[in-house]
């Protein structure tokens, strides 16, 4: 592959592949391998870009960012930093970003199967709200809520019938979704009767998300004024004011030369168009406007670096060359054929004469993070850096084979800071316990 750069990545001087003013030849050697690598100039590029749209067109919003795509104590606190608000979808996300001291009027709480430990845990830290997802949820919010004698915002999350153009796994905004309330179906609808019925709700608006890594405006388009349209004829009907229209996350990155994403300017200008619009044509007030960028904020700022181990050669059908890691810190190419492009760190500029298949380590025939990669000839040893891997790497990683999970560094001007150690082999076994 011809090597494309993201964010502050660069070939230095001695010719190895550099990020954030980093040599990654030195940073495997001292944090060892495999290592997620985090661009910070990137992530902050990111977060002002998304911003900087709304504040450019004089329109109230949030940024939440998704951190499901990545949630660490150092990027809650990164995010923090940058005004953004927080998106969590379990009690886990939520303790991780009270640790961190993410403001807790700043967090909403997604998910579709919320437990009632959860929701207590919401309210007693004071979050800024909940978006509801199904009926049992406002039963079991409403319940929580008398007991502890509390209100809570909330949104009610709404499938808006449009499909976004990715992949099949990946697909919520649909109406055959484990997620939200039907806007055609009626049940949005009942769920915002039951919840403006309930003193212990305060209703602010509705929330939507049609999918992940969209590279184009017109589904965003399209829940947007369908939405806005059926907030009017709420308004009319059941006296509903939304003072809030969040609309989710799911803007595209650039995984390998074939993707071809918007700038976040985009996305957000053509949302706003297009809610400004249908506000304006029915004398609606103009809502706050959410949006929940995730993958698009960390995924390109992210780079896993790998020491290549065994080679193995099958005449006239595959080479295989094998690196430390695998799906044990990335699973996506496993769980949906994700795609990835890569380089050798300490010759990122030198041109294949091989097309190689990059096999993890783990005990599974399917554990394949790059099927067919142009390198030059590679030796054991070598470090091999593995591109936009900042988005649901180490959120999904797992111990399979026992192999303990990576560590994590974040890196600027120069500068390196460990925020994720390494796991021990005695960190895997801590919470055992014995037979006997």
């Amino acid at each position: 592959m011809a090597f494309e750069s993201f964010g502050t990545m660069r070939v230095n001087e001695v010719g190895h592949l550099e990020i954030g003013g980093v040599d990654t030849l030195k940073l495997a050697q001292k944090y060892g391998t495999p290592l997620y690598v985090y661009d910070v100039a990137l992530i902050k590029e990111r977060a002002r870009g998304f911003k900087k749209t709304f504040e450019e067109l004089g329109v109230k919003a949030q940024v939440a960012y998704a951190s499901k795509a990545f949630s660490t104590v150092a990027i809650y606190q990164l995010m923090h930093e940058e005004g953004l608000s927080l998106d969590v979808v379990s009690g886990g996300e939520l303790f991780t970003a009270m640790k961190a001291d993410f403001p807790a009027e700043r967090i909403h709480f997604h998910g579709n199967n919320k437990t009632r430990q959860e929701l207590e845990m919401a309210i007693d830290y004071g979050i800024g709200c909940v978006v509801i997802d199904n009926f049992y949820e406002i039963e079991l919010l409403a319940d929580v809520l008398q007991e502890k004698s509390a209100r809570m915002a909330v949104l009610i999350r709404v499938t808006p019938g449009i499909e976004a153009h990715t992949h099949d796994y990946i697909l919520t905004g649909q109406d055959d979704s484990k997620f939200g309330f039907g806007l055609t179906n009626g049940q949005a609808e009942e769920a915002i009767r039951r919840v403006m019925a309930n003193e212990a709700f305060q209703l602010i608006g509705l929330h939507c998300h049609i999918g992940s890594q969209i590279f184009e405006t017109t589904g965003f388009k399209l829940a947007a004024h369908r939405i806005m349209e059926q907030l009017v004829v709420w308004r009319d009907s059941l006296d509903f004011h939304a003072e809030v229209l969040n609309l989710g996350g799911g803007f595209g990155v650039r995984y390998t030369a074939d993707d071809q994403p918007l700038p976040p300017s985009e996305y957000v200008r053509a949302i706003i168009a297009d809610v400004r619009e249908v506000a304006q044509d029915n004398a609606l007030a103009m809502p706050e406007i959410w949006i929940e960028p995730g993958r698009s904020l960390v995924g390109e700022a992210g780079t896993t670096l790998y020491t290549i181990g065994s080679r193995k050669e099958v005449p006239e059908i595959r080479k295989f060359v094998a690196v430390d890691g695998g799906m044990s810190d990335n699973i996506r190419p496993s769980l949906y054929e994700a795609k990835y492009d890569a380089v050798i760190a300490s010759r990122p500029l030198e041109e294949p004469d091989e097309t190689v298949a990059i096999a993890g380590k783990c005990c599974e025939s399917g554990d394949m993070l790059i099927w067919d990669l142009p390198l030059p000839k590679s030796d054991a040893g070598e470090v091999l850096a593995v591109f936009c891997t900042g988005a649901y790497g180490y959120s999904m990683a797992n111990n399979y084979n026992r192999i303990p999970r990576a560590a994590v560094v974040f890196v600027e001007n120069g500068e390196d800071r460990l925020v994720v150690q390494r796991e021990s082999y005695e960190n895997l076994v801590q919470l055992d316990l014995p037979l006997y």
